[in-house]
């Protein structure tokens, strides 16, 4: 597929979670450069369509791209030249100096002020809130649902965290399934089972975690992670159908649209 520029742009991403996978995708498929950053231990729910999910099995291709954990920048480069994209461990980001990357975009969803700045690449672009474009990034991607979703945004900030979780059919907050104390997720259950209404999903420190309805598991966190109670560690839909698993949510490339929007109109007017 030829680049939608002539120019091949190098972009790192920070975070390879769920929305930050949505522009990894997108940008991947434009034909350019793309680097993702994570943490050691990410905690990724919808892990079957998170990039980052690479610092756990070495591997993942979501929808046609795949990426690779790379330690270090020669071997992201090798990783870059074979067509994949590289994720590395550096949550401070300290490859940047090495990559100096084009772009950066911060699809951490941290959602308060971020350590990320607006001198850290020729266009940085913030997902959500914690970002004022103008400040602390030149633009704004919103992430909130509804007719701002994805939309990109030049002068101010995003809108603010809600906290409340996106519907799902006629489920809201009951779809998310969260930590009940701190401990020792043990999964009892696997993305893409069809959940019985109460079924244990999994387990902390022996206090079970129950599916509130019938529906398929779309999202869980890794096995074995220490999390503090009321973390998200699931996700269930009750759309049963187990394709939703595999495929990239239409928030995250909405998000993932306003990115390249961003992209396309820097390069255009720079």
């Amino acid at each position: 597929m030829k680049p939608v520029t002539d120019r091949r742009l190098r972009i790192l991403v920070r975070g390879g979670g769920d929305l930050g996978s949505g522009a990894v995708l997108r940008c991947a498929r434009a034909g350019w450069d793309v680097i993702v950053t994570e943490l050691s231990q990410p905690l990724t729910v919808r892990r079957l369509v998170s990039f980052g999910q690479a610092v756990y099995d070495g591997a993942i291709s979501i929808e046609g791209v795949r990426a690779e954990r790379a330690d270090g920048r020669s071997d992201a480069f090798r990783l870059l030249d074979d067509g994949i994209v590289p994720v590395l461990v550096d949550p401070e980001c300290r490859i940047l100096s090495e990559i100096r990357p084009d772009v950066l975009i911060d699809a951490r969803m941290v959602k308060q002020v971020s350590d990320t700045s607006i001198d850290m690449a020729a266009l940085v672009i913030g997902l959500g809130p914690g970002f004022f474009a103008g400040e602390n990034c030149h633009a704004v991607v919103e992430t909130v649902r509804g007719p701002f979703l994805g939309r990109v945004i030049w002068n101010g900030p995003a809108e603010r965290n809600t906290g409340i979780p996106d519907a799902v059919g006629t489920y809201r907050d009951e779809r998310v399934l969260r930590a009940p104390v701190d401990g020792v997720f043990h999964a009892r259950a696997a993305i893409g089972d069809t959940l019985a209404e109460r079924q244990v999903i999994g387990d902390v420190n022996g206090e079970p975690v129950l599916s509130p309805f019938r529906g398929i598991l779309r999202g869980l966190i890794q096995n074995g992670l220490r999390v503090p109670a009321g973390l998200k560690v699931g996700d269930v839909d009750p759309r049963i159908d187990a394709r939703l698993c595999r495929l990239v949510s239409d928030k995250s490339l909405a998000i993932g649209g306003g990115v390249l929007e961003a992209i396309l109109s820097w390069e255009a007017f720079k």
